[in-house]
């Protein structure tokens, strides 16, 4: 069906208002203090965030607003300086929709709509506009084998040499802003370190002393040091049960003696002689910290074919994350080495075939789920076109 100015009109302000009533939410959200750590972390984290309390409704509401003004004052030096290069990159592609709309509504508006509207090949009735369709503004509208379709053909080349020319000013500008960021930055150990993964074993020799005598033999002069990746899910689990009982014993000693401290040691705490609960943590604190120095004792020999390989250089350790170190193009793997939070440290351990199931299955499982989402927007947009179904499949005629 053709698409009415009435119905435009009504979808327009259906996404307003929905634009609005979300704006509106998140603004009173955001003041909320148990929702602060969500919206606003950087200011929690940096102690800057207070709750002033407004009276009246409509002063409370203006200023929840404010951030819509605010966000939009600093420069772009302003929020590389305090939040980084990913926030201008993303504020930089709202931009460039932006600076792309506002070329499509000039061309569209003042060149293509006159042209479509001066056709004749619709008879239209514009008497009665709001409930007329908008065709009269479409191609539909230009005459058949008309000279004015070269008036579209050379739209649509304009307008994407024009979209390719502001994508590489785009592109070109913030690389340079990229590579002056990556000078301008500190000097992290990350940018001199690498991952080494599936390190072949040697016999008579441990994985780590494989990595030294590897990377002293290719890269004599940039080679520094190497750490290998070991097994300590176990340790991890003992230093949490640490942590947990720790706090539990400080929170057992800032109670006044008067309060309970004592329990019974049986079933739920009912039965059995009364012990003294400080005393039960701090004996499960001494426990627990025998097994983690006997944990650590076996750790030295739960290697996995895992290193991370620093260089003396930036230079030296891009080189070498990114040319191939082994004969075998399934050892020696490099890249560079990710950032401490972003790494599943068991996965480590796994092999080069299991790596790739993994990768496959997540292509597989991504497919999937496009595919679901797709099926119910088809269904969708099949019901909106039954008479156009029932033309291309005749057998769905008893059914539609």
């Amino acid at each position: 069906e053709a698409m009415i100015l009435s119905a435009l009109l009504t979808s327009v302000l259906i996404n307003v208002v929905l634009c609005l009533f979300f704006i509106v939410i998140y603004s009173i959200l955001r003041k909320r203090p148990g929702k602060a750590h969500l919206y606003v972390p950087r200011l929690v984290v940096e102690g800057k965030f207070s709750v002033g309390i407004e009276s009246g409704l409509g002063r409370r509401l203006f200023s929840s607003l404010k951030w819509i003004k605010e966000a939009w004052m600093p420069s772009e030096d302003e929020l590389l300086l305090h939040c980084g290069l990913d926030a201008v990159v993303f504020m930089r592609i709202f931009v460039f929709g932006l600076r792309v709309f506002r070329f499509a509504v000039i061309i569209g508006v003042f060149i293509l709509l006159p042209f479509n509207y001066l056709g004749n090949q619709l008879n239209v009735d514009l008497t009665n506009l709001p409930n007329k369709s908008l065709e009269a503004f479409s191609i539909s509208n230009v005459d058949d084998g008309s000279s004015r379709l070269w008036i579209h053909f050379a739209a649509v080349y304009v307008f994407t040499a024009v979209v390719c020319y502001l994508l590489y000013f785009e592109y070109d500008d913030i690389a340079s802003k990229r590579i002056a960021y990556f000078y301008s930055s500190k000097p992290k150990p990350s940018h001199f370190t690498i991952l080494v993964r599936s390190i072949p074993t040697a016999s008579g020799s441990s994985l780590s002393e494989n990595v030294e005598r590897f990377f002293h033999q290719y890269y004599p002069t940039t080679y520094l040091s190497h750490t290998t990746v070991r097994r300590t899910s176990k340790l991890k689990e003992l230093i949490a049960q640490a942590n947990k009982q720790y706090k539990e014993l400080s929170r057992m000693k800032s109670k006044s003696p008067s309060e309970q401290r004592f329990r019974r040691s049986g079933f739920l705490g009912i039965f059995g002689k009364k012990v003294n609960l400080v005393d039960q943590y701090e004996k499960k604190l001494e426990d627990i910290e025998g097994n983690v120095r006997t944990e650590r004792s076996f750790t030295a020999g739960k290697e996995v074919p895992a290193a991370f390989v620093s260089f003396k250089s930036r230079f030296s350790a891009a080189v070498a994350s990114r040319i191939q170190q082994g004969v075998k193009p399934t050892e020696w793997l490099t890249e560079v080495a990710p950032d401490p939070r972003d790494v599943y440290w068991p996965f480590f351990s796994a092999s080069f075939m299991k790596r790739w199931i993994c990768t496959i299955f997540v292509i597989f499982v991504c497919i999937v789920i496009t595919v679901l989402f797709l099926v119910p927007v088809v269904i969708v947009q099949g019901l909106t076109h039954l008479d156009q179904l029932e033309n291309l499949f005749p057998f769905l005629s008893g059914i539609l």
